[in-house]
């Protein structure tokens, strides 16, 4: 009877196969229908298709009524309810008998026709609390612990209104159409198939599937009990949740194997038919056996003989989509059939002892230990599959009732992070994330009797359990109306669904049967015949489990899905929990363990690019300046031959903190021991002669290198020799030779480190002197003691040293500024040392320094007399009184040539009268000062280190001044402005007593009117940068808005929002301000536009600090984008797959496993990040590079290294177009201004390869080079612009900036250039005449330009204030020559009158712009320049040094008209212009000019000072000051 019974199950099958093959034979007239399920349906192709909408069949109830779900305390916890309904003894077999394997091919009929279980995107978390003192959840009583719980997938298009309420999707095809089988897609079919004979491939064994070892599409969470996680050893199936556990693969294995079956018989009858033909036929055979067996074999025994109604045929208008009543309640009733425990046997009935993982054994394979198993211990082989199969055929399940095992409820799988969950907590949730209507609702929606009380749910259970039915209603305030669906359904269950879940499961499959177009049973649809039909319906699963396992038909029973008396292989007992190896308890993992030392590191390397950078750019600012040094030292070799050390060589010691000075030590025969430097000069003289003995202390350890030599009234001398025979030798010669001079030479001995000590220092001596100093003033003049040098707090020791110490000759120069050796010095030093001992005492400094400070000018006059009689006649000689003047004269510090110099004597005797006078007494030496008595009355002494104290010192605005005396019977207050009265030529006045009285306004007023008029100065600028930073802010704040409260479908703002809103406002503003930062360097276009209207809204001029500006604020931010990525990063990588799947679905896929990649990948292996790391890398070495320490050292490492905006731009676009986070918006910004800067750089290029000669170079004094080049063709420039130049010779891509000094009326172009570093000192070596000799002609020039500048705006104001100082003259030469020759052709000129300053520290420092000066004098007719030059290398204006200088000037000026210094007609002042007071002037002399130019360029400091007086005058209601600097 057995043996009949298995024959015919494989002639039933085999019998199937062959009239398939021959139906198949003819051409094919059958449709082959997709695997994603579209077009199932014709009229609504997308009904049942992957994706489509979950079909509720009573309407979403969510507390917004649009998809917030109804949660506590509207409903009770889930996991408290959970534990209270659940709960019951494990062991309960089913009355029915149903068998474990009816179990799960359940489960595997529904992974067929649904998937909502997969996280929904974006992530939205609805974590399930879990109550305090949980016993297996939280043991501890913490309360905080947490079962995770992400929303599943719905349709973006819902959840928009009350109308429009969130709708689930289903992820897999709701047709029963193989799904499970081949993937619910064609590329995950073809991944599966081996494309020969029509099978499946293949893993380990023939019928065996293949196991996953990278990329795949199965589900792959990890496995709780060993945390194995990955796709390896994972079989790779149709049914992405097979691996779920062993038992639902082995029924994933079971149609696997089926399909190959089929496909190799068919092959057998048609070995001609093609790979394609032989799948789909095998395909559509295997298909349909499925749909057969689940709806009329499996699906009648499951409802308790509750059937579908007969195939009424084909509907086309029935929609098959799965309802979420189905999904998230009815269809998970099976969980309380789950064993805790699946049994293992042979075809001999004998039963497996299961090995545990810790090596013992068990009767069963434990179930909560068997989840996503990749090392399968007791499942390795096909014949391991087949025993569980046979296992799970003869294994009763447990009972369908409300009781469901402990392995579901407290040790279901969960995420890594918390390895264990509850799984009717979860599928509770999961119906209100769903938003599933009550129990009540849905039984009313089902036609079914209402029901009012607990006690009416389920009769039965109410008298055996009536407890739980009344806990259950406590939960929910006992109101049955808040019943939910799935607690509903449990408790009505009896060995079976209840009438609710029934009628749920009963719809959907007959929907899910009668929409479908190729049902098996469909005659339409030209798949099978009605013979084949019939042959399908009677294979059963026991037919398929016989043809696919080496089970035999007497193994197993007929009805695999019920095991009855009689049938084979009966199960030992009933598993319960207490049988089965125990379950693993929940782990909780960090996903970031071990990454935090690795990320931290590599944070703080981040952080040290600047430093690499820094310290790179030190290397190179230290090579230049070596080099640079080096080239000086060669230059300064050729200039002269280097003069050869003389006398012994040592090394002289000047303090522990600096370091041994080389030098050379000579007593020469006049008994001075002179210190030289070994390149030359002396460095040191001292007198033996006069000592009549010296103190030498040598050391006596160390070597004995070391001497200290006593120096009365100076600072020591210590020297270290190379050896002790030099050191004896050199204390040799300092006894005197001849014999008859007696000195005593007193030697000690002692350690090196007292000698030191004992050592009085340079710095030391220093310190004494400028006390002595300080308190010889406090006797003068009323100082404050702490300021004067107070000794009381000091020691007897120290207090007698700074009051016995007596001033060198040196030291008292030093004090006043002067050079030791010149003839003013010579004479006050031998006038003030009475005693004749070639030093000054206390008391004698102090009687000099009390007539200096406080005395009458006529007591002044005196002791400058006394100073030059040096014999005490009372009367000077001729060539005594030209020696008093040129003392005078010597201290402007070499400001006069000495042929100027002797003009100046010659026209002060000249003026005084004194040509015919042989002795010049003391009246009249003071009849020749009787015009300067007031310089004479506040004339003092400065000495250094006292320029700020004593209450009766002047202040600046009085101490400087470039005015003649006017009349001293008008005082005012602060600074006197006086009459200017130039010889020979009428002007208008342009100093006049200021009407102070008009200008008293208070404070508040003061500020307001400043305010004003900085609004008005500055009104472009501030239009322009609320412009370009309100875009900055508004495209930031734009995205941070975004993603902080529009972008919830991103799911970003429940991640990372913090990183999130930081990295993308940021790159917003990145975006706009890199680009367009372009702008700010286009010099061609600016230097167009600046001559159209625009320049009248946008302050061109700006454009470099403009450029600065949107620079530091791009890196700043580009810091804060570094930093948001850091966070949003380190989040990530503690974030969970399923999370980062839905940020980045285009680079990440969700397959379950959960674990993120490490902060490792996004920095590395991904474009973004190493973009990211790369600009970073740039930014560092542009920036470091751009501060203007470093680019004033290093030019050429700036500009080399700011030629890396090519590779940022790049990087940036690249950087951005990887579109991980949004679609790249970046080019948006760029395309606009890159095409102007292109357009701007072309026509630079067009103009840099234009070899332009040179005509004529002159090496000029100061170190400045005049280079005069020939004018290219087309070349129009205005006065005041500027140009770039490279040099052939130096490198044709290293440009540097020069303005130009030729007048745009001139035929040539020249520039006048200052050698202050490498790059100007090489220029200017190329045009010595040595190497003109050796290159044979002049070094050929690349030229960019003209750019426009400030400068150039001097001709839109009708009075201008040029300032320059030093170099920063040169754009005014330009200037100057223009309107002179605009006044000689009498060009119309908006500009009427020029004021021209020159800051120079000598004259002779450039006298180039003197002869400029001067030809500007000459032509200037009309009298539109008024020159004012001022030499600050002086002391200030009320130095009596200054004063006789002052008066020599003037002198000069009266006889010859023109300067003793400069040799113009226009004064030459002493010190620092004061330009308050002049600017105040000019307001008063121009009254109707509504605006003033002011245009200075030079150093910081005086633009400074500058932009200082224009903001003090614009406090004022007269002329307004509009100041144009540049700086260099």
């Amino acid at each position: 009877m057995d043996l009949r019974k298995r024959v015919w199950s494989i002639c039933a099958v085999v019998g199937l196969v062959l009239i398939v093959s021959e139906h198949s034979q003819c051409e094919t007239t059958w449709e082959v229908p997709r695997f994603d399920g579209w077009y199932n349906s014709l009229g609504y192709p997308r009904r049942g298709a992957v994706g489509s909408h979950l079909m509720r069949l009573v309407p979403a109830h969510y507390w917004d009524g649009v998809y917030q779900p109804v949660q506590e305390p509207l409903l009770p916890n889930p996991r408290r309810l959970s534990r209270l309904l659940t709960a019951g003894p494990s062991g309960l077999p089913s009355t029915r008998n149903q068998t474990v394997l009816s179990l799960f091919f359940g489960y595997h009929v529904a992974f067929e026709i649904l998937n909502s279980r997969a996280p929904g995107c974006p992530p939205e978390f609805m974590n399930i609390p879990v109550p305090k003192g949980d016993p297996i959840f939280d043991p501890t009583a913490t309360g905080k612990v947490m079962l995770p719980f992400q929303r599943g997938p719905w349709d973006k298009e819902s959840g928009q209104s009350p109308s429009n309420p969130r709708t689930q999707v289903n992820l897999v095809t709701a047709w029963i159409d193989g799904s499970s089988i081949y993937g619910p897609s064609t590329s995950w079919s073809d991944s599966l198939r081996g494309f020969s004979g029509g099978l499946l491939t293949s893993g380990s064994e023939w019928n065996m599937p293949k196991e996953g070892t990278g990329h795949s599409h199965m589900w792959s969470t990890a496995d709780p009990s060993t945390g194995d996680h990955g796709p390896h050893g994972l079989y790779e199936l149709g049914n992405a949740w097979a691996n779920e556990n062993m038992f639902t693969a082995a029924e994933g294995i079971i149609w696997f194997r089926y399909h190959n079956y089929v496909a190799s018989k068919l092959h057998e009858e048609h070995p001609e038919w093609s790979d394609e033909k032989l799948f789909q036929n095998a395909r559509k055979t295997v298909v349909a056996t499925f749909q057969n067996i689940a709806l009329y074999e499996w699906l009648p025994g499951y409802l308790r003989d509750k059937k579908l109604p007969p195939y009424p045929g084909y509907q086309k208008f029935v929609d098959p989509g799965i309802s979420p009543e189905f999904q998230a309640a009815a269809v998970r009733l099976g969980i309380t059939m789950a064993p805790p425990g699946v049994y293992m046997r042979n075809r001999t009935c004998h039963f497996r002892e299961i090995i545990n993982k810790d090596g013992s054994s068990s009767p069963a394979m434990r179930l909560c230990n068997s989840f996503w198993k990749r090392q399968r211990i007791n499942v390795k082989t096909s014949r391991d599959v087949d025993d569980l199969l046979m296992g799970m055929a003869s294994q009763i399940a447990e009972k369908v009732d409300n009781v469901v095992v402990e392995d579901l409820t407290d040790f279901m799988y969960g995420p890594l992070r918390f390895t264990r969950t509850d799984l009717v907590a979860l599928t509770i949730q999961r119906g209100r994330d769903f938003g599933l209507r009550s129990y009540t609702d849905v039984r009313k929606a089902l036609d079914l009797p209402p029901v009012k009380t607990f006690d009416d749910i389920n009769p039965e259970l109410n008298s055996t359990n009536p407890l739980l039915l009344h806990n259950i209603a406590e939960l929910y305030d006992r109101d049955v109306v808040k019943l939910e669906l799935f607690p509903g359904g449990l408790l009505e269950s009896l060995d079976g669904p209840g009438p609710v879940f029934s009628a749920i499961i009963l719809d959907q499959f007959e929907r899910i049967r009668n929409g479908d177009r190729f049902w098996f049973e469909n005659k339409q649809n030209g798949l099978f015949t009605d013979e084949e039909i019939q042959m399908i319906r009677n294979v059963t699963f026991h037919d398929v489990l016989i043809a696919v396992t080496s089970a035999e038909a007497t193994d197993i029973q007929n009805n695999v899905f019920f095991w009855k008396d009689g049938d084979p292989c009966p199960q030992p007992t009933q598993l319960n929990a207490s049988m089965l190896h125990p379950c693993t308890n929940a782990t909780k993992l960090n996903y970031f363990d071990g990454s935090k030392a690795g990320f931290g590191i590599f944070i703080i390397v981040l952080f040290l690019f600047p430093v690499v950078s820094f310290l790179v750019a030190c290397m190179v600012a230290y090579l230049r300046k070596y080099r640079y040094k080096k080239f000086q030292r060669r230059r300064k070799a050729v200039g002269r031959a280097e003069e050869l050390a003389v006398g012994m060589t040592a090394y002289e010691w000047q303090g522990h903190k600096n370091p041994l000075q080389p030098v050379s030590v000579e007593v020469d025969e006049k008994r001075r021991l002179q210190i030289f430097d070994r390149s030359g000069p002396a460095l040191r003289c001292l007198n033996l002669g006069n000592q009549h003995y010296l103190d030498v202390l040598l050391s006596n350890d160390r070597y004995h290198k070391a001497l200290l030599l006593k120096v009365p009234k100076e600072y020591d001398l210590v020297l270290f020799f190379d050896d002790e025979s030099k050191r004896t030798a050199f204390v040799k010669h300092l006894r005197p030779e001849v014999t008859d001079i007696r000195q005593e030479i007193r030697v000690k001995e002692m350690r090196e480190k007292e000698l030191l000590k004992e050592a009085l220092t340079r710095e030391r001596r220093a310190q004494i002197v400028e006390t002595f100093i300080r308190h010889a003033f406090s006797k003068v003049l009323e100082i404050e003691k702490c300021d004067a040098g107070d000794m009381s707090g000091v020691s007897h020791k120290k207090a007698r040293e700074v009051l016995q110490c007596e001033l060198t000759a040196s030291e008292f120069a030093d004090a006043l500024g002067l050079k030791s050796d010149s003839l003013f010095m010579d004479s006050m030093f031998t006038l003030a040392d009475k005693d004749g001992n070639g030093y000054l005492s206390f008391q004698e400094f102090l009687d000099v320094m009390v007539i200096f400070m406080k005395g009458s000018p006529e007591e002044k006059s005196k002791l400058m007399f006394s100073m030059n009689d040096i014999g005490g006649t009372g009367f000077l000689s001729k060539e005594e009184f030209a020696r008093m003047l040129r003392s005078f004269i010597e201290i402007s510090n070499g400001a006069l040539s000495k042929s100027q110099a002797e003009d100046g004597i010659k026209a002060m005797m000249q003026a005084a009268g004194f040509d015919d006078k042989e002795k010049i007494t003391w009246e009249d030496f003071h009849f020749l000062l009787r015009d300067h008595e007031k310089e004479l009355q506040f004339a003092q002494l400065n000495v250094k280190g006292m320029e700020k104290q004593g209450k009766k010192r002047l202040s600046r605005d009085q101490r400087v001044s470039f005015i003649l005396p006017a009349n001293n019977n008008n005082k005012t207050d602060g600074q006197k402005i006086r009459r200017r009265k130039k010889l020979d030529v009428n002007t208008p006045d342009v100093y006049v007593k200021p009407k102070r009285e008009q200008y008293i306004r208070n404070p508040v007023q003061q500020k307001i009117q400043q305010f004003k008029r900085f609004i008005e100065n500055y009104r472009r600028h501030i239009v322009c940068f609320i412009v370009v930073y309100g875009i900055t802010a508004g495209v930031a704040l734009e995205r941070c808005y975004y993603y902080g409260l529009q972008a919830e479908s991103t799911g970003f703002p429940e991640t990372s929002v913090v990183g999130i809103i930081v990295s993308r406002g940021s790159a917003a503003a990145i975006s706009f301000l890199f680009p367009y930062m372009l702008l700010t360097v286009c010099r061609n276009l600016i230097t167009l536009c600046r001559e159209t209207f625009l320049n009248r809204y946008i302050p061109f001029d700006a454009a470099i600090d403009f450029h600065r500006f949107m620079a530091m604020t791009a890196i700043i931010l580009s810091v804060v984008h570094s930093l948001g990525h850091v966070v949003n990063i380190y989040i990530f990588s503690i974030s969970d797959l399923s999370i980062l799947s839905c940020l980045f679905p285009r680079v990440l896929s969700n397959n379950g496993s959960e674990l993120p990649l490490k902060w490792s990948w996004w920095f590395f292996q991904t474009v973004p990040g190493m973009t990211g790391v790369l600009l970073l890398f740039a930014f560092s070495f542009m920036y470091v590079f751009a501060s203007h320490y470093f680019r004033r050292i290093s030019f050429r490492g700036f500009w080399i290294t700011h030629y890396l905006y090519v590779v940022v731009y790049i990087l940036t676009v690249i950087h951005g177009s990887f579109a991980l986070l949004q679609e790249p918006r970046f080019h948006i910004y760029l395309i606009p201004p890159a095409l102007l800067f292109l357009l701007d750089k072309l026509i630079s290029l067009s103009r840099k390869k234009v070899e332009i000669p040179v005509v004529r170079a002159e090496l000029l004094p100061s170190g400045v080079t005049h280079l005069e080049f020939k004018r290219p063709q087309g070349f129009v420039y205005r006065s005041g612009q500027w140009v770039r130049i490279a040099c052939l010779m130096l490198g044709t891509d290293e440009y540097h900036p020069f303005t130009l000094t030729s007048a745009p009326h001139e035929e040539t172009l020249s520039l006048h250039i200052r050698a202050v570093g490498p790059w100007t000192s090489q220029l200017r070596e190329l045009y010595t005449e040595e190497s003109l000799i050796e290159l044979g002609a002049y070094p050929k020039l690349y030229l960019d330009g003209p750019f426009g500048e400030g400068h150039q705006e001097w001709i839109d104001f009708e009075v201008s204030v040029l300032v320059g100082g030093g170099i920063g003259v040169t754009p005014f030469a330009s200037i100057l020559k223009d309107l002179v020759f605009k006044s000689s052709i009498r060009s119309k000129t908006q500009c009427k009158k020029v004021y021209f300053i020159w800051v120079t520290r000598t004259q002779r420092q450039f006298e180039w712009v003197s002869d400029i000066i001067r030809e500007v004098e000459e032509m200037d007719t009309q009298e539109l320049v008024s020159v004012h030059t001022y030499i600050t290398q002086v002391a200030e204006k009320f130095d009596l040094r200054t004063t006789m200088l002052y008066v020599c000037e003037r002198h000069f000026q009266k006889v010859w008209n023109r300067s003793l210094f400069t040799g113009l007609r226009s004064v030459t002042h002493f010190g620092r212009p004061p330009f308050v007071s002049f600017f105040s002037s000019l307001q008063e002399v121009h009254p109707e000019v509504g605006k003033i130019g002011v245009f200075s360029c030079g150093p910081p400091g005086l633009t400074k000072n500058v932009e200082k007086a224009c903001q003090q005058m614009n406090k004022r209601d007269q002329a307004h000051f509009i100041h144009h600097y540049e700086n260099f």
